[in-house]
């Protein structure tokens, strides 16, 4: 017996997330992910008069795939994969993971050759631009173990995430779309982090549950050559299956200068060193999921941690363009409510979030209070 709640999850991804309409074509790709779930966005799909399509993926698969590939053979791969997702006009990614570090021990450069080759034909220039797309995460065992849960827990937590009444939280995220595009300066302090920048006439886009499962935040881009000052990050994230922790950032006119950290510091500048544009910053978001409050090193969530904040080397999205282009995308977490140190966020020299709360009435109903969560 399938469980109500992926039938439900099912029906929020296909209606709500991709809005997926009668006569159009969704690929679901599946990473480690029970039948059950893509059975479930198969009816859901059809149930809407649409064609699903079907593509399952295992990490251990993949690995043996990255770690020897030449570069011919990402080139045809990519081929063929480009061109199904031309035909696609929705695009579900179910990222279930067995093994979080799978990846690890694959040297830089092929990751970078396979992110060149292969992720940008296929997902950034045709899937993020070309479909209504949105990725999720899938509730493993190894999930849970990061989460520091036991499964169950993890799973009743996870269909709370992921389930929760995105059109109320879209309702409030506008308001914070609307003032980040009416602001210029921002100023974000706590601890060892002091840091400007400008978003003046960039794009704000609200996210809540149309490309991401969970969601919740709020993005936009500094303008490339304004950020100024230190960013001390204090949530741990995987990159290319390599934990980093405490990543500290120096910026010196949009560039970063200076690149430490914990875990991870032998290889951070290897990942920014990737192209030019991996030293600048491609996205400047403010998370707030109510029922995200700590970090798990899975960015799809950690990111939307409530009272957060994330700060991203490498490529801009088109929708919140500032020119910059990179093959890297590294989302990095700092949390601000006051047992991760407190902090502020503000705009034009008025503080809108202190201690990971929002402290302007236009805002309130983005505290998780309002949102059902914390």
């Amino acid at each position: 017996m399938t469980d109500p709640r992926v039938n439900r999850l099912a029906a929020l991804l296909i209606e709500h997330s991709t809005r997926l309409q009668k006569g159009e074509h969704v690929l679901i790709e599946a990473f480690d992910v029970p039948d059950e779930m893509v059975i479930a966005l198969i009816r859901a799909a059809r149930s809407a008069g649409g064609h699903p399509h079907v593509a399952l993926r295992h990490s251990r698969v993949l690995r043996a795939l990255d770690a020897d590939a030449a570069e011919e053979n990402f080139r045809v791969w990519a081929d063929c994969d480009r061109h199904r997702m031309e035909r696609m006009d929705a695009y579900i990614g179910l990222r279930g993971s067995d093994n979080v570090s799978e990846m690890s021990g694959i040297p830089a450069e092929q990751m970078q050759r396979r992110g060149r080759l292969y992720q940008k034909p296929v997902h950034f220039e045709q899937r993020v631009n070309q479909t209504r797309w949105c990725v999720l995460r899938w509730p493993t065992p190894s999930m849970a173990q990061l989460a520091q849960s036991s499964t169950e827990a993890f799973e009743d937590f996870y269909f709370d995430v992921c389930t929760l009444d995105y059109p109320k939280m879209e309702r409030a995220a506008t308001q914070l779309a609307a003032r980040m595009e009416k602001t210029d300066r921002v100023h974000i302090k706590g601890g060892e982090t002091d840091l400007t920048f400008s978003i003046k006439g960039i794009p704000a886009v609200a996210c809540t549950g149309s490309h991401n499962i969970p969601d919740g935040e709020c993005f936009t881009a500094p303008v490339r050559d304004s950020v100024n000052g230190v960013v001390a990050f204090n949530t741990p994230t995987i990159y290319n299956g390599v934990t980093f922790d405490n990543v500290r950032l120096v910026f010196r006119d949009g560039k970063v200068v200076e690149a430490t950290a914990d875990q991870g510091g032998d290889a951070i500048n290897a990942i920014l060193d990737t192209d030019e544009g991996g030293r600048y910053v491609g996205e400047f978001a403010i998370g707030f999921n109510p029922f995200i409050m700590e970090p798990m090193k899975d960015i799809l969530f950690d990111e939307k941690i409530a009272g957060s904040f994330h700060f991203t080397p490498g490529r801009a999205y088109e929708d919140a363009d500032n020119g910059n282009r990179s093959e890297i995308h590294w989302d990095l977490v700092l949390i601000q409510r006051p047992e991760y140190g407190g902090g502020t966020i503000a705009f034009d020299d008025e503080v809108v979030r202190k201690d990971g709360e929002f402290v302007v009435a236009d805002l309130a109903g983005l505290n998780p209070s309002e949102l059902g969560g914390g």
